[in-house]
């Protein structure tokens, strides 16, 4: 990653809450926080969409939507960030995560697993989607408010994942996620912190 980012030592206003937040969460900025504190304000749009789509479809359609868009884009930063969430709230066990990231869907209950689908589909070839694949949503349940929340979801993560993977950001372990479940979702690209050690992970 060739930008230079805030310094945490001098950062102010949203930028020190972000690397705040970081700190207080889990005792260092990850990298991609670093990078996106660039642009506070572009990143505060980017939690404000988040915060609009997820009322109307609840955080385990919103992490499964996510989940789904970074496995097919090949996001770590995400894979990592938010398969350690869904692990939080209960959605999936590390096993199921595991399996997850070697393409298992079936820790996910069966409309957590459309929504994959869709968003894997949204995040590959978005220009041969149809009716059809939205029926699928509807047939699972969603409604019209959720097909749209869905897909704003699914095509957020890709916005800010390929923003990160194209700046070459580094790939951070995430605290709390084994190191058999890192390299089951980033087929072992999560590097040491920028400072050279590295934070601790549950064996």
């Amino acid at each position: 990653m060739i930008i230079r980012t805030p310094m945490a030592a001098t950062a102010e206003g949203p930028v020190a809450a972000m690397y705040d937040s970081d700190i207080a969460e889990d005792g260092f900025v990850f990298a991609h926080t670093q990078a996106m504190a660039v642009n506070p304000e572009a990143y505060a749009a980017f939690e404000a969409l988040v915060h609009a789509v997820v009322p109307s479809i609840g955080v385990r359609v919103y992490e499964a939507a996510t989940l789904g868009a970074a496995r097919a884009i090949g996001s770590p930063h995400c894979l990592l960030a938010h398969g350690r969430r869904a692990v939080r709230i209960g959605q999936v066990d590390e096993a199921g995560l595991a399996a997850f990231g070697e393409g298992d869907d079936s820790a996910f209950d069966p409309a957590e697993q459309a929504v994959i689908r869709y968003a894997e589909r949204l995040s590959r070839e978005p220009e041969a989607m149809t009716d059809a694949d939205s029926q699928r949503l509807r047939d699972a349940g969603f409604s019209d408010r959720q097909l749209v929340d869905i897909t704003l979801a699914a095509a957020a993560r890709n916005y800010f994942s390929r923003a990160l993977q194209a700046l070459a950001v580094p790939v951070d372990p995430m605290p709390g996620l084994s190191v058999a479940v890192t390299e089951a979702l980033t087929g072992g690209t999560a590097a040491r912190r920028t400072d050279g050690s590295a934070p601790p992970a549950d064996r």
